[in-house]
């Protein structure tokens, strides 16, 4: 068995530590502009001209159970919808908005068709719910609001009051935790309690803040802290509307997950103070936008696809990979591509993926490998990235293997000692699998 000490959460994380990846889906009505998901702040677009993509919403190539089956198809176990993001528009018939899906010309619930088709495929269920909103009148204008360089802008945040916007939250997220069933991921986005704020995504793509910020007359120093969100309010009500949610850290609380962005970590993240290992989940994206991005180049390749995964596993995470769905409501070709590369990878890998954690800290990997591990300890995994000529040496193996295979087909790896605790597994010259061949080793 794993012997790592991991901190307790109060969600119920054992099915996420297992599971181990799961699928994003940011979709709006930013897929309709096709520039990023963060456009109105961006671009600095004020709502009059922004609800041209409100009012030609219309996704009708959506499909939910198709989304389904490729999640499942690539391997994921779950699902995280954004039901809304930060321009304040919901993928749910809310009764506390005129903001919402049923009011496109599109009429239906998505996250409705979302929850149904994702639980009928045997997918475990999260919603993303943003606790900013470029929309709401009562969302005081900071640093990355669109409305920040806008000359009457102080004039336009006076009687904005923060309270009515976080009980709108609560209103909201109540709406989402008992109109929809069970909900095993409620994913929050996000807190900013310093002004360091201004460093985040939406001036990460060339696009600095022209000024530094905040102003004078911004509220709260324009900041969005847990305080000012009633954060520990909400996250009561989310536990209490749903015990055993998995609730993130992005409230600027305490959560059950961390959850780096975009990122690849060389080590298990620990508490600060404690030093307990924590449960964490890496999101990332196959190009370089969250929303459907038509004119983004720099997707990923199929191996740094698979390196991803690998790599959160090797270090007791997750990894939780986005698709922006385009305003008709289907996955880009080049998204679809993505997901066949893991549908193709998982098929005969999965093993060393799903129930497998960072490797027991007596076993060290060789240079161009990752290792995972079975959690009860009886497999161990070595993932070859950079497949070598002929041989492959690993220290410390010898006497504690029984046997050993090729995880994608089953054939024997043969291997001899060094005499010193080490071994030579024999390779075949041409990799067996085309990216990252997974040796499975049975110890004894």
């Amino acid at each position: 068995m794993s012997s790592y000490k991991i901190k307790k959460t109060i969600g119920d994380t054992s099915w996420l530590v297992h599971d181990r990846f799961g699928m994003f889906i940011h979709f709006g009505i930013y897929a309709l502009p096709a520039r990023s998901e963060w456009i109105k702040t961006m671009e600095k677009i004020p709502q009059s001209k922004y609800d041209i993509y409100f009012n030609h919403f219309n996704p009708d190539m959506f499909d939910a159970r198709d989304w389904a089956r490729k999640a499942k198809e690539a391997g994921m176990k779950y699902a995280i919808l954004t039901t809304k993001h930060h321009d304040g528009f919901c993928l749910f018939d809310s009764k506390y908005t005129d903001y919402c899906v049923t009011n496109t010309p599109f009429k239906r619930d998505i996250v409705k068709e979302y929850v149904e088709a994702f639980r009928e495929a045997g997918l475990k269920i999260g919603l993303y719910y943003s606790v900013i909103d470029w929309h709401h009148p009562h969302f005081a204008i900071d640093g990355i609001h669109p409305l920040r360089d806008d000359p009457n802008a102080e004039a336009l945040d006076k009687g904005r009051d923060m309270k009515i916007y976080a009980k709108y939250m609560r209103n909201q997220v109540t709406e989402l935790l008992t109109n929809y069933g069970k909900i095993d991921v409620l994913w929050y986005d996000f807190s900013y309690s310093t002004p360091d704020y201004v460093r985040f995504l939406a001036f990460d793509k060339g696009n600095p803040p022209p000024r530094p910020y905040p102003l004078p007359w911004m509220q709260h120093g324009g900041t969005k802290g847990p305080e000012v969100l009633e954060s520990e309010t909400l996250m009561e009500l989310t536990r209490r509307l749903q015990p055993g949610i998995i609730v993130n850290n992005r409230l600027g609380i305490p959560g059950d997950t961390s959850t780096p962005e975009q990122t690849t970590l060389t080590d298990w993240p620990k508490d600060k103070i404690t030093g307990e290992k924590l449960v964490w989940e890496g999101c990332h994206t196959f190009s370089g936008s969250w929303g459907y991005f038509r004119d983004e180049t720099t997707w990923k390749t199929p191996k740094m696809l698979i390196d991803l995964l690998i790599k959160a596993v090797a270090f007791g995470g997750n990894l939780l990979m986005n698709v922006g769905p385009t305003s008709r409501g289907c996955f880009d070709p080049r998204a679809d591509d993505s997901l066949k590369v893991y549908a193709n990878w998982m098929k005969y890998n999965s093993r060393s993926i799903y129930g497998c954690t960072m490797a027991d800290s007596e076993f060290t990997a060789t240079q161009g490998t990752l290792l995972t591990q079975s959690e009860d300890g009886r497999r161990l995994y070595i993932h070859i990235l950079d497949y070598p000529f002929k041989k492959l040496y690993f220290k410390g193996l010898d006497c504690k293997i029984e046997y050993t295979q090729f995880l994608n087909d089953g054939s024997e790896v043969l291997y001899t000692s060094d005499g010193k605790g080490g071994v030579y597994f024999e390779l075949p010259i041409k990799p067996p699998f085309e990216i990252n061949p997974v040796i499975e080793i049975f110890l004894k």
